[in-house]
Order: C-alpha cells, then sequence, then structure tokens
C-alpha cells in the first residue's frame, strides 16, 4: 500500500483528505501549519486538517518552515511514496520535493495553466468565465507550473458564487485525486507539460478589489459580486458607510438618457436597480455595515433610499 504524507490546511484541503482516509488510503502523517493564536481573544486554533488528524490517529507535523535540515530529515523519516500537497501555504523547497519516491501532487481548482495562484475560483469568476476545472498537477519548484496528471472541467453556473463553486470543486476533487494516485502508483501516468504561453495569474484578492465602480458594464459588476465571495465581497457606498451586495442580476437596456452611472433607477420587491456603465444591476440583497444580511427590498424601505439617489 502506498505511503501518503498529506500537506495542508484549511478546510478545502480537509475534504480531500477525508475523501482519502474514508477509500483507506495510507496517510503515514499531516503536515500542517503551526497553531496560530486568532480572534478577539487570541485563542489558539487548530488548522482543520490537525484537528482531524488527531480525531483519526494520524501523525501531526508542524515545522516553522521546509528550509530546515532537520524538518528535512523527519519528513524523510516517513518513507512516504507520494506527497500530496493541497492549499499547505507554502511551496515545498527542491529537496523536499525530491524525498518521494514518486514526486508531490498537488489539487489545483483551475483549468491550468489558466489561473495560476491563490484565488484561481474566485478570479474565474470575475472574468465571466463558463468553465474552470480541477487539474491533478506534479509539483515542481514554479507555482502551479508543474506537469497535468489528470484533468477535468467543471462548469460554472450563472448563478455560481465562488462559494458555490469552491464547494462543487471540494466535493468533486477527491475522487479525481484518487484516480490520479492510483494512475501513480500503477505506473500508468502520462504527464502533460503545461503550455507556459497560455499561462494566467490569479493573484491574492485585496480588500480595495472590492469597490464597485458603477462606470462599469452590469456584467463585470455582477461578474466581481459573485467572485469577491466570502471575502472581501464587491462594496459601495450610501451616506458614508460600506454597502455589501451580496445578489444581484443583470437587466439589459439603455437607461442613459436620463440616469448617470451609481443612481437607483427604480426600487421594487425585487430590489434596488441601479444604472451602470451599460445595462442596469438589479441588486437583490445586501449586508449594510453593522447590521444583517437583507434582502435589498427591506433594505430600502428601512433606510428612505429613494429613485434617484446614487451610490
Amino acid at each position: 500500500m502506498m505511503k501518503i504524507v498529506f500537506f495542508g490546511s484549511d478546510d478545502f484541503a480537509l475534504a480531500h483528505l477525508k475523501s482519502l482516509v474514508s477509500d483507506r488510503y495510507h496517510i503515514v502523517a499531516c503536515v500542517t501549519q503551526p497553531d496560530r493564536p486568532k480572534g478577539r481573544g487570541m485563542k489558539i486554533i487548530f488548522s482543520p486538517v490537525k484537528e482531524f488528524a488527531l480525531k483519526n490517529n494520524i501523525k501531526v507535523f508542524q515545522p516553522e518552515t521546509l528550509k530546515d535540515e532537520k524538518v528535512v530529515e523527519i519528513l524523510k523519516g516517513f518513507q512516504a511514496d507520494v506527497f500530496v500537497v493541497i492549499s499547505y501555504g507554502h511551496l515545498l523547497p527542491k529537496d523536499v520535493l525530491e524525498i518521494p519516491r514518486l514526486g508531490a501532487l498537488n489539487v489545483h481548482p483551475s483549468l491550468l495553466p489558466q489561473y495560476r495562484g491563490a484565488a484561481p475560483m474566485n478570479w474565474a469568476i470575475i472574468q465571466g468565465e463558463k468553465e474552470t476545472a480541477i487539474s491533478i498537477i506534479r509539483l515542481n519548484t514554479s507555482l502551479d507550473a508543474g506537469d497535468i496528471v489528470i484533468q477535468e472541467k467543471v462548469k460554472i453556473e450563472e448563478d455560481d458564487t465562488a462559494v458555490t463553486l469552491r464547494t462543487r470543486i471540494m466535493g468533486l476533487g477527491g475522487k479525481l485525486l484518487k484516480k490520479a494516485i492510483d494512475l501513480l502508483a500503477e505506473g500508468k501516468t502520462a504527464f502533460i507539460s503545461q503550455d507556459e504561453k497560455q499561462a494566467t495569474k490569479a493573484p491574492k484578492l485585496t480588500k480595495e478589489m472590492g469597490l464597485i465602480d458603477w462606470a462599469l458594464p452590469a456584467r463585470v459588476i455582477h461578474n466581481k459580486i459573485r467572485g469577491l465571495q466570502p471575502w472581501p465581497y464587491a462594496y459601495t457606498f450610501y451616506k458614508g458607510k460600506a454597502l455589501k451586495i451580496l445578489l444581484s442580476e443583470v437587466i439589459n437596456g439603455d437607461f442613459f438618457d436620463k440616469n448617470k452611472a451609481g443612481e437607483i433607477i427604480e426600487i421594487s420587491k425585487k430590489g434596488i436597480l441601479v444604472q451602470t456603465g451599460k445595462d442596469a444591476l438589479l441588486i437583490k440583497r445586501v449586508h449594510w455595515e453593522n447590521a444583517k444580511a437583507m434582502d435589498a427590498h427591506s433594505f430600502s424601505m428601512g433606510h428612505d433610499i429613494k429613485v434617484n439617489n446614487s451610490f
């Protein structure tokens, strides 16, 4: 039976770890980030991967760095056939990648070589893509640039947000990962090099990205609203306070004869209709600063929002 060392920290990694354990793949150790204080009380919080590993009697290793000879020796001691690396948080250096007999596998949620980086699902939605993929690659020292072991396309639905897409990929990724491990074990893997000319980036999200420019087309704003969840969210300002937009719909039509970008065209039970640079955007659900999320119509009634007001 293949010996696997699993590197990961968050719930996305955990979903894949659970899938492996449920099918009795032999996880000899989990490598996860050191415990960090979080929240207002600065309480020490274990990563989801560590919590699961401890409950399932899997050895846990939490090095501060992988660039330490002692750490490398400990990793060698696990005598792993393969490393599986998912949402670990750091690139594996060359001497670590060379430890497992069959190399290191990574699950990356994009149609590689597109969207290499920290936020591939978010960027795919922000850019209006109709499909993405789950890509299992053999890691090298460059970010998300390793040879593709297996890849499966995933449709991005019109109403998908980065949250719903992530949840769906979490459910599908484990099956593809197990298929890749089995191919590797059987020596049937056909490694496919990525085309560097087709490579695009998916850098970390920033809070500043969320600010809505109403002069942009409604479709662009709508995709930003979908793609910037669960953080930092797309937001606008009203009466000096931030208003997060949680749900929207593009309404086609030329409204510029009477309205300026950011101006409210209509308020109904469906929501708040706002002029944009092209077409209009129906805001359906919002989250007002220091309040609970609510439907946009209720928000308009409670805050005396009227037609011709502007965001």
